[in-house]
C-alpha cells in the first residue's frame, strides 16, 4: 500500500456543536438501564436516594493525546446526568501526562475514579497493585478497549523533505521529535511500529531482526527531543519548530493539523503501521472507598453508545464500532496494521525485551532520553 500525504480539512470539526443532545440521551438511557444513582453505596436502598447522593464526582485519569475527545465527552456526560437528575451537580475532572507516569501516579495513591490509559501493561499494573479488577477486560464491551488508533508521521507543510514511510526515517538528512519510551505508551508504540515494518520489509526472520537492529538504530540516531509525553512532544513540533517529522497516533496528528498548527503540516500515513489498543477501567479500590463505582462505570459504558461512538470518530480516534468506523473512511482511511502482541509477544514480555534498562531499546539509542 503506498503512503498517503493526508490533508486535514474543517468540514469533521464543525459537527462537534450538535453532539450533545444525541449523546445526551443515549447516555440518560444508558443510566437508567444500569440503574445507575451514581454515588450511593452498593447496598443502600434506592428509595433513600437524594439529591446529594445523585451529584458525581469524579477523576478521569488518562494519557497525554486523549483530553481534547475526553474534554467533549465529559461536557455530554455532565448534560446527560443533569437531564436524568435536574439537581444533581455533575463534575469530572481531568489529569493527562504520559500513559506510563499516569499509571504510576495512580499506583502511587492518585485517587483516580477511572484510568483510561493506552498500553495494556500500565493497566496490568494497576491490576497487580490491587487497585483495578483483575477481570476489567471482561466487565466492558471489545475487552475494554472502546477506541483504536495508530501511528503516522506527521511532517512539515509541502513535506519538503520527500518524507514517505518508515525507512525515510533512517536517512541522515531527517531529524526525528518523539516522546520518551520511559514515560510514554505513544512513544512505545513509535519505537514498535517502526520495529515492526523492519520486521516486514526485511523478512521477519533471525537476519531480519538483525537488518531491523540496524534500521532503528540508524532512526533512534536521527531523534532530537524525547519529551515526557506525546503533547509535549507535539509542542516541540509544532511551537518550538524542532525536527522534520512527529511520529505520533492519528488522532493527534488529524487534531494538531486541524487546530494547534493548521496550514503548518502535512499527514502521512505509513504504508505498514501499528494498532494501538486504548483500554479502560474503573479503579475500583478508590470507588468502593468513594461509592462511585456505579458512577464509574456508568461513566466507562457510556463509551460504548452510539453517539459517544460517533463523537470518538469525529475526533480521529477508530472506534469500536465498526459500522460507524467505516463511515468515516474518509479521515480514517483502511490500513494495514499488525497487533503488537501477534509480532512481539506479551506485553509483559515486550516490556521485558524492549523496555527496561538495559532491553532493546537502549541498546538501539544512541542518546538515551533522561
Amino acid at each position: 500500500m503506498p503512503a498517503i500525504i493526508y490533508l486535514i480539512s474543517q468540514s469533521k470539526l464543525l459537527y462537534l456543536n450538535s453532539r450533545p443532545l444525541l449523546l445526551g440521551g443515549a447516555l440518560s438511557a444508558l443510566m437508567l438501564s444500569t440503574g445507575c444513582s451514581p454515588t450511593k453505596a452498593d447496598n443502600q436502598p434506592a428509595t433513600q436516594a437524594n439529591n446529594e447522593e445523585q451529584d458525581i464526582n469524579l477523576l478521569n485519569v488518562s494519557y497525554d493525546v486523549s483530553r481534547d475527545f475526553y474534554k467533549e465527552y465529559n461536557a455530554l456526560f455532565k448534560d446527560a446526568h443533569q437531564k436524568q437528575y435536574s439537581d444533581s451537580k455533575v463534575k469530572i475532572n481531568q489529569s493527562h501526562g504520559g500513559s506510563s507516569k499516569q499509571a504510576l501516579s495512580i499506583a502511587n495513591g492518585l485517587q483516580a475514579d477511572v484510568a483510561t490509559l493506552n498500553q495494556e501493561s500500565d493497566m496490568n499494573l494497576l491490576v497487580e497493585k490491587g487497585l483495578v479488577a483483575s477481570d476489567w477486560q471482561q466487565t466492558l464491551p471489545d475487552n475494554a478497549i472502546p477506541y483504536t488508533s495508530t501511528m503516522v508521521l506527521l511532517v512539515r507543510a509541502g513535506n519538503p523533505k520527500n518524507i514517505q514511510d518508515w525507512q525515510d526515517l533512517a536517512r541522515t538528512d531527517v531529524k526525528i521529535v518523539m516522546p520518551n519510551p520511559k514515560t510514554s505508551g505513544t512513544a512505545r508504540y513509535a519505537f514498535l511500529g517502526a520495529y515492526g515494518y523492519g520486521l516486514h520489509q526485511f523478512g521477519e526472520t533471525t537476519k531480519a531482526a538483525t537488518q531491523t537492529d540496524g534500521f532503528i538504530k540508524k532512526l533512534l540516531a536521527n531523534v532530537v527531543t524525547y519529551d515526557n509525553g506525546a503533547r509535549a512532544a507535539t509542542t516541540s513540533f509544532t511551537q518550538r519548530g524542532l525536527g522534520d517529522v512527529l511520529i505520533t497516533t492519528e488522532n493527534e496528528a488529524h487534531l494538531v493539523a486541524q487546530k494547534h498548527a493548521k496550514g503548518q503540516v502535512d499527514l502521512i500515513y505509513p504504508s505498514y503501521s501499528i494498532a494501538v489498543n486504548n483500554p479502560v477501567a474503573v479503579v475500583t479500590a478508590v470507588t468502593d472507598k468513594k461509592g462511585s463505582t456505579k458512577a464509574a462505570s456508568t461513566y466507562l459504558k457510556g463509551l460504548w453508545s452510539k453517539p459517544a461512538q460517533e463523537l470518538i470518530a469525529q475526533m480521529y480516534l477508530r472506534p469500536s464500532d465498526k459500522t460507524i468506523l467505516a463511515a468515516h473512511q474518509n479521515t480514517l482511511p483502511v490500513i494495514d496494521t499488525f497487533e503488537p502482541t501477534a509480532v512481539f509477544g506479551s506485553w509483559n514480555n515486550i516490556m521485558d525485551d524492549f523496555f527496561v534498562d538495559g532491553g532493546r531499546f537502549d541498546q538501539l539509542a544512541q542518546v538515551q532520553p533522561k
